[in-house]
């Protein structure tokens, strides 16, 4: 009778002795070696981006040429001034323009430059004297006398960072306030043309921005233009349908060089860039052209042009190493049989370049070569294409997929053609204050929404490598939104450009998609057939000893009675 007690007081021990290491070690373990890992986030400071308010600040410099002042108003003239606007987009978005505005009268040497017979080499001479930083804008006032610029204009903007304003005619009584009171309007047009407008600011809010309070012009060209990436390939392709009637050349290699590249030398500091070409033998557009008698030509209308690009599309191949956005510029020759082949607008009128373009597409130019040879020639002919025509027309369709919309200045200003460059100065900063208010906003919106996905989905792997990744992105943004508080443009677009990318890295990394269909019920379904054959013997012995121990001291309880 002893040794059975004693025996089944050994059971006893070892189930309590199995239960507590199961207790005390075994689950522990098991949830520490198959918790999911998840490295730590700044989830405060992006919050904190949840609601962006963005200062952008801008650097004027008014120039008072001779004439234009009284000398007793060149004594009282202001060191500076400064202008604020604030625009409340939506609830979590807002926008402050600062401007910054310093007042200087002209040097001898700009005086010398400001007698120039031109306002062209007036630009050229106050450019080489000093140049000015990037985001920056100086406004020569000269006198209403002036020469220089003809009498119906009030402005001219050069090639770089200056503008020439024509002085209202003021009368000699009134005040130095009173004079940079009726300037100040002046300037600010100045400023909105060669700098940034509001409606541009809030059109490159759009992916933060549901309805952001623009035109349809400014969406438009928001729309028109391909979103922003630190790379672009771009593809020239000659389309000949017909090999045999026709053997094309063009030098497409010459043309690259002295119509394209210097514009993308100019864009350097926004993205890279890559260019190829291609020629594509019966190659077609996918279309029917009609034939209109009462020109004796072919047509293609406005509605049919949106069926042209699928078909060729299809031969145009793609880089499959590089995720970059595509734009492609196709230059097609009509067959034989279809030429000449004009495009048509929505009025039914033929458009001037035979050109058209299709928004973050591309563009399609049709180049007629019916007339270069007569019906008795010898196929194929030989024909050489006037890249200078080409080129002229596929510039214009880059510069708006790009962004580099047409500015609509008011009336009486002048804007001097970009030249060979193919980018003024003061176009690239319009560029560069949209491209880094459109970087911040996208990536401020990819890193909130990838930290409320991974605060609501718990069993998501969070490795360091994202968690450097988000971090890094995080820091970017805020060094983008203060460099935008000091006016330096160059700085808030490179940190602009290094948030989105590293946003984007960590929010299509491959790891945060190993646990996020792995629901429960796969979890009891792998974890029951392990667990339960251990448990149950351990819980019904457990049992049994509660059992036995209640007897125990019921029985101890009766003998006392």
């Amino acid at each position: 009778m002893a040794a059975l007690q004693l025996e089944k007081q050994r059971g006893r021990y070892a189930v309590l002795a199995i239960a507590a290491v199961v207790t005390v070690v075994g689950i522990p373990l098991w949830w520490k070696t198959t918790q999911t890992y998840r490295a730590w986030l700044p989830f405060s400071e992006i919050s904190e981006l949840d609601s962006l308010q963005l200062q952008l600040s801008v650097d004027i410099e008014v120039v008072f040429s001779r004439g234009t002042l009284t000398p007793e108003q060149q004594k009282k003239l202001p060191l500076s001034h400064v202008n604020e606007k604030e625009h409340q987009i939506d609830a979590k978005t807002g926008l402050r323009y600062k401007y910054e505005t310093r007042y200087r009268t002209a040097t001898i040497m700009e005086e010398d430059a400001l007698n120039q017979p031109t306002a062209a080499e007036a630009d050229l001479s106050l450019h080489m004297l000093t140049e000015s930083s990037c985001g920056s804008v100086v406004v020569y006032v000269i006198p209403e006398s002036s020469t220089l610029l003809p009498k119906d204009v009030k402005v001219y903007v050069g090639q770089r960072r200056t503008a020439l304003l024509r002085s209202a005619p003021f009368k000699t009584s009134w005040s130095l306030k009173e004079v940079l009171s009726n300037l100040d309007l002046q300037v600010e047009q100045v400023v909105s043309t060669m700098s940034f407008s509001h409606q541009d600011i809030a059109a490159a809010l759009s992916d933060r921005v549901r309805m952001p309070k623009v035109t349809k012009e400014s969406m438009a060209d928001s729309m028109r233009a391909i979103k922003s990436s630190p790379g672009y390939e771009i593809t020239f392709s000659l389309l000949n349908p017909d090999p045999k009637s026709h053997s094309l050349h063009w030098d497409i290699e010459g043309a690259l060089h002295s119509y394209i590249q210097p514009l993308l030398d100019k864009l350097a500091p926004i993205a890279n860039f890559s260019v190829d070409s291609q020629i594509l033998y019966y190659a077609v557009l996918g279309v029917n052209p009609r034939f209109d008698d009462s020109v004796s030509a072919y047509t293609l209308s406005a509605d049919s042009l949106s069926h042209v690009i699928n078909p060729v599309e299809a031969r145009l191949g793609s880089n499959a190493a590089s995720s970059n956005p595509v734009l492609n510029f196709l230059l097609y020759v009509p067959d034989a049989h279809h030429s000449p082949l004009f495009i048509r607008d929505h009025s039914k009128k033929e458009v001037p370049s035979n050109a058209f373009h299709s928004p973050r597409w591309g563009g399609i130019m049709v180049y007629n070569v019916n007339e270069m040879y007569g019906p008795e020639s010898e196929r194929p002919v030989d024909i050489t294409i006037d890249m200078a025509k080409v080129m002229g027309v596929f510039l214009a369709q880059l510069r708006l997929m790009l962004g580099l919309q047409h500015t609509r200045p008011p009336t009486g200003f002048v804007l001097q053609s970009p030249g060979s460059a193919g980018l003024a100065d003061w176009e690239l900063d319009r560029l560069l204050w949209s491209r880094s208010v459109e970087n911040i906003a996208t990536a401020s919106t990819t890193i909130t929404s990838l930290a409320q996905l991974l605060d609501q989905i718990g069993n998501i792997v969070i490795n360091d490598n994202i968690a450097e990744q988000v971090s890094s992105a995080v820091t970017s943004l805020q060094s983008a939104v203060a460099e935008l508080e000091t006016g330096n443009l160059a700085f808030a677009l490179q940190y602009s450009r290094e948030a989105i990318l590293a946003s984007e890295r960590a929010f299509f990394d491959p790891s945060l998609l190993h646990l996020l269909y792995f629901p429960d019920d796969q979890k009891f379904a792998i974890y029951i057939p392990l667990f339960l054959p251990m448990c149950v013997p351990i819980v019904l012995s457990l049992l049994k000893i509660v059992s036995e121990a209640k007897q125990r001291r019921a029985d101890k309880q009766a003998k006392r009675d």
